[in-house]
């Protein structure tokens, strides 16, 4: 934090004990993050605090005592990715500015709208969002928009990335990232490798890095550029930031005709990390395959010993201290008066009377020396002046004391601005519970299995009729990229005419291209007769909505609902009915207050991404297709392009199924349990719906026709 300042930061984001997404790094205690906030205030700068998780039910409780004496010292805003804790901290802390995480997976207008009609100051907006669709956002919704210009780039769009969670518990959206990205794959395509050999680190992506850019970005209407520092050391996040400060400050002097880039910054950008070079993200494209490592990182690579020392002595171990003027009033027989001011602040303290000088009176150059040591303060004197009136002495610890006492009062003076009186905790009110907020308090008591209704999600149009015979079924939810909109009508008329509710899922990311889409489409949609859509992004409420289109909306899992509040957030929003989180247990699952659809049985998604393996490893000829991840283990993750939104998913190696936990399931009384079948084959799909209607509606005991399957963390749960 103290070399982020020193190097220029305007503002810095730290982690405390809890809710942050830095959980292994070494975050700081309350007294010393306290500290941290004086500290930036005291040097006219700004500290974020990221309580940036998504945060369980139980957890909720300890937000409040966590967060006031922060918010008391005038802690300057938080970012959050739970909509429950945006609720919370709107509702307890009304003075404390609000920034939307990328983890939120904002990518445009639609979903930037309604965080700044929630109550965020601030949006930080998805890293694969092009300078067209950032400037759109900026000139349609008045908020700040924040977006990433240097460090290290994720593979998935944040908070759409469940990998490391599903492989190991440590949730990236609990601020647990194992990186498993970062490590080596091989891709395959019918049991054949693609790509070139030794070309493995398909998932490590290079170190963003925009110097070049920064006029544009500006431009678009980027109001904080941000420098991502993973659990880097003081001297990484001095270099960067001093460079980028210095380009920022240059566009700001000179403008875009007088910019430009100097050759040997770019060099010790490469010299402070180098993870296999740099690139210039997605701000100019789409994806890349320039943009991936693909080979080993180095073991060792030597490093720029002169650099560092420069970054150690000019930023690292460099005091910061900021000018002010002192005048100090010595006259013999009054009390001597010393007046500080500095950072928009003035003060005055007084000390004991000014003695005659018996021997040799005081001279200004001792009385200056004296005054001028500001030792380890903030402050040192740019200006100090002394008016001597008669012959005079004063001992040196009363100057000694008038010094500290002023520079104190200064500090006080400057801190107390930001102070915040203490806020009175509310109590949540007792309310009814709306029509789409069912009471969940039952669960965990020892009653009978619930029958819930079973639902069925189809990415394959060839498996919609299995599923539409399937007597038990309810509802059938159709892939609106997999599904062509010539056929939506007729798939919403088979359904129907087998008695069953038909809706379209929705995209997991919605940018220009789905909205496009779903423009260019929009008459099919209308007309298709749709009983309801499946949402998967913040952006296609709001979307819909503009084209008349109230629902029903069904919430899916991504749209993260962890706990009550953040439920009922979700509720507000619209949504009729929500999908429960993947990564809570069934414990978890059962503290929270609203029904939800329970995933039964399918393929999780572990990454949804901008990046597309069948372009990196062969080419672009927009054929939908599903490609195979190996990983060092010999577990094979299936990957599909959804070519008409132009991202990849890659999927779990194994289908989650809750097959033969039909008693625990039943306890929790789920409002309805889906079946997701993605890469299944239309005979392994009417299986499984026939296995599971068999055992949770019927009660009879069946056997999935799969060797290999997870519990996922219906069982486990994540840290």
């Amino acid at each position: 934090m103290k070399a982020a300042v020193a190097a220029g930061a305007d503002a810095v984001y730290m982690g405390g004990s809890k809710f942050g997404a830095r959980a292994f790094a070494d975050n700081p205690d309350q007294d010393r993050l306290l500290e941290a906030i004086d500290y930036v205030h005291l040097h006219g700068r700004k500290l974020y605090l990221t309580v940036n998780t998504l945060v369980k039910e139980q957890e909720m409780k300890e937000l409040y005592d966590y967060l006031a004496p922060y918010y008391e010292r005038g802690l300057d805003a938080a970012i959050v990715q739970d909509m429950g804790v945006l609720s919370f901290l709107k509702e307890q802390f009304p003075g404390l500015p609000i920034h939307a995480s990328t983890q939120m997976t904002i990518t445009g207008v639609y979903g930037a709208s309604l965080l700044k009609d929630l109550g965020a100051e601030r949006v930080v907006t998805a890293r694969e969002l092009s300078l067209k669709e950032i400037e759109q956002i900026h000139n349609k919704v008045d908020v700040e928009i924040e977006s990433f210009v240097h460090g290290a780039l994720c593979y998935s769009y944040s908070g759409q990335c469940l990998f490391s969670s599903l492989i190991g518990g440590r949730s990236g959206n609990r601020g647990r990232c194992a990186q498993t990205c970062r490590l080596p794959y091989e891709v395959k395509q019918g049991g054949q490798n693609l790509g070139k050999k030794g070309e493995s680190y398909c998932l490590s992506l290079k170190d963003l890095s925009t110097l070049d850019f920064i006029p544009d970005m500006i431009e678009a209407g980027i109001y904080s550029m941000k420098i991502e520092g993973r659990m880097k050391s003081p001297r990484y996040t001095a270099g960067v930031t001093s460079i980028y400060r210095k380009y920022a400050d240059l566009y700001l002097e000179k403008g875009r005709e007088g910019y430009g880039v100097d050759e040997q910054d770019r060099k010790t950008l490469l010299d402070l990390f180098d993870r296999g070079g740099q690139t210039d993200g997605y701000y100019k494209r789409h994806n890349g395959r320039d943009m991936v490592v693909w080979k080993e990182k180095p073991a060792f690579r030597e490093g720029n010993q002169p650099l560092f020392d420069y970054l150690d002595q000019n930023f690292v171990e460099k005091q910061l201290q900021e000018p002010v003027t002192g005048t100090a009033f010595l006259e013999e027989g009054q009390e001597a008066c010393f007046t500080l001011e500095g950072m928009g602040k003035t003060v005055t303290v007084s000390g004991e009377t000014v003695q005659m000088a018996q021997n040799q009176p005081l001279t200004e150059e001792k009385i200056k020396k004296q005054l001028d040591k500001t030792g380890n303060t903030p402050f040192y004197f740019e200006d100090l002046n002394i008016h001597i009136g008669g012959s005079i002495f004063l001992p040196v610890q009363v100057l000694n004391d008038l010094r500290r006492r002023g520079l104190e009062a200064l500090e006080k003076a400057i801190l107390e601005d930001f102070i915040r009186p203490a806020q009175e905790k509310k109590e949540p009110a007792l309310h009814t519970l709306p029509n789409n907020e069912k009471s969940n308090s039952h669960q965990g008591e020892n009653t009978a299995p619930h029958k819930a209704r079973l639902t069925v999600s189809i990415e394959r149009p060839d498996c919609l009729e299995a599923a539409a015979q399937a007597p038990d079924v309810t509802r059938i939810y159709i892939d609106g990229g997999s599904f062509l909109p010539s056929a939506w009508k007729s798939s919403v008329d088979l359904c129907h005419a087998n008695g069953k509710e038909c809706m379209i899922t929705m995209p997991h990311i919605f940018r220009s291209t789905a909205e496009n889409y779903f423009d260019k489409h929009l008459n099919e949609l209308r007309s298709a007769g749709f009983d309801g859509f499946l949402i998967r992004s913040l952006e296609e409420p709001e979307y819909l909505k503009t084209k008349g289109i109230n629902g029903p909306f069904i919430f899916d899992f991504g749209v993260y609902g962890m706990n009550r509040k953040a439920q009922k957030s979700l509720l507000k929003l619209g949504a009729e009915e929500l999908t429960w989180p993947v990564e809570l247990n069934s414990r978890e699952l059962g503290k929270l207050s609203v029904p939800g659809e329970l995933l039964a049985y399918g393929r999780l998604p572990m990454m949804v991404t901008a990046q597309c393996l069948h372009q990196g490893t062969t080419q672009c000829d927009g054929t939908p297709m599903v490609l195979t991840l190996k990983d060092r283990l010999g577990k094979e993750f299936p990957v599909k392009n959804h070519c008409v939104f132009c991202y990849n998913t890659i999927y779990n190696s194994a289908p989650l199924s809750l097959l033969g936990l039909g008693e625990e399931v039943g306890r929790l009384s789920p409002s309805s349990l889906r079946l997701q079948f993605t890469i299944e084959s239309r005979e392994e799909t009417k299986a499984v719906i026939q296995c599971f209607a068999k055992e949770m509606l019927y009660g009879q005991k069946a056997e999935l026709p799969y060797k290999e399957f997870t519990r996922g963390h219906f069982k486990r749960g994540v840290e």
